[in-house]
């Protein structure tokens, strides 16, 4: 297929959460399962949508970024046909207007969202605008039902280069976390070093005096005021009474990890530290803002579907996706409170068959069953493309 491909594209390095990266899963990972990808002119600003805009900057930036695609899409179209388009758009990146001209043009439009369950109670209008949605969550598929839109389910789209596509040997007899710190991850991992168990943290915001574990400036009123009212608006008033109970807990004092941290992971070496220790460790969970379920939430990350790809021997927090995914003894390893963190990391440091067993495993299972071309067919089945 000829698929145009709105995924967050920028010139510009802007201070967000890390965004960037998907173009590198993406783009071979379409190829190789031999689709064409067209992409906006290089100097299209999609990532600038998610900086907090005011509202006339905000349809500045919608007029800009939708004008210059959609010309680039009568082009594209003009050329060869266009088979899909592919998006991975926020609430307040959408133009419906825009998206239902693609769609009359009969270009089926289909939008990636991971955070479902973390942003939302009941799903935005503006995600009305889509033919089908691409869910890799299972505890969103009934969000998107009650709405009566369309949801493939399937995961986290991933790639891994062919030369990592092997069971790799073991460097390093210690459990292994990758991945940026918050007030959360620090507390669960607290439970392994007390256990004295070996553990290397790599990642930023982890250490006394930065991002998560740093004091934390109270915000203006007029921020916070901001904050609440955005919150009440996507999860109910209940999210804002948990979130202030809540406040206490978060400004206690985190645990120090200083001895675990190793800093950042370079970009060269990051599959192999991701891979190549005894156990790679997932973390799923996120602060639930309401009255059920307690204050966490969990859903599968990309880790879930990246570190059975490089054939690490894979410990991660249990989600409802996951069983869908592997077999969750067979295959992966899960845990679903710190205790069974501290149990579970043990026993696999301790058993260098079982490691080996889960690494073959689940390498075989993702990049048979999960990869970017899979995804694609399911999202195209749905279609009828």
């Amino acid at each position: 297929m000829r698929i145009f491909l709105i995924w967050l594209q920028s010139p510009h390095r802007h201070p967000l959460p890390a965004y960037a990266f998907w173009r590198g899963y993406l783009l071979p990972g379409l190829a190789e399962a031999g689709h064409e990808v067209i992409e906006p002119r290089p100097d299209t600003d999609w990532a600038g949508g998610l900086l907090p805009l005011n509202r006339a900057e905000r349809r500045a930036w919608l007029d800009r970024v939708w004008t210059s695609t959609l010309e680039d899409i009568r082009r594209a179209r003009a050329a060869g046909g266009i088979d899909l388009v592919l998006t991975y758009l926020y609430p307040s990146q959408i133009d419906r207007s825009a998206i239902r001209e693609i769609r009359r043009a009969s270009v089926p439009v289909v939008n990636f969202f991971c955070d479902n369950i973390r942003q939302f109670t009941r799903l935005p209008a503006a995600f009305s605008a889509f033919d089908a949605h691409w869910v890799p969550e299972a505890a969103a598929l009934p969000l998107y039902a009650a709405r009566g839109w369309r949801a493939c389910f399937a995961p986290m789209p991933c790639w891994v280069p062919p030369e990592r596509r092997h069971t790799p040997a073991e460097r390093s007899s210690v459990a292994r976390f990758i991945g940026r710190g918050d007030r959360l991850r620090i507390r669960l991992l607290a439970h392994l070093r007390d256990a004295e168990l070996p553990l290397e943290i790599y990642g930023q915001a982890w250490g006394p005096g930065e991002g998560a574990s740093a004091p934390r400036a109270t915000p203006a009123l007029a921020a916070r005021l901001a904050d609440w009212s955005d919150l009440a608006r996507r999860q109910g008033l209940a999210a804002v009474w948990h979130r202030l109970r809540s406040r206490a807990r978060e400004d206690a004092p985190a645990p120090d990890l200083s001895r675990c941290l190793r800093g950042a992971a370079p970009d060269d070496a990051y599959a192999e530290l991701l891979a190549g220790c005894a156990v790679t460790l997932g973390i799923n969970r996120f602060p639930k803002w309401g009255p059920a379920g307690g204050d966490l939430g969990v859903y599968s990350r990309l880790r879930d579907i990246e570190a059975p790809m490089l054939g690490a021997c894979y410990l991660t927090e249990h989600t409802p996706e996951l069983e869908r995914f592997y077999d969750c003894d067979q295959e992966i390893a899960t845990y679903r409170n710190e205790a069974e963190l501290v149990e579970k990391t043990r026993h696999l440091l301790a058993s260098p068959d079982r490691r080996h067993s889960l690494r073959v495993a689940a390498q075989r299972r993702a990049l048979a069953d999960h990869t970017i071309e899979r995804s694609i067919g399911t999202i195209a089945q749905s279609l009828g493309l």
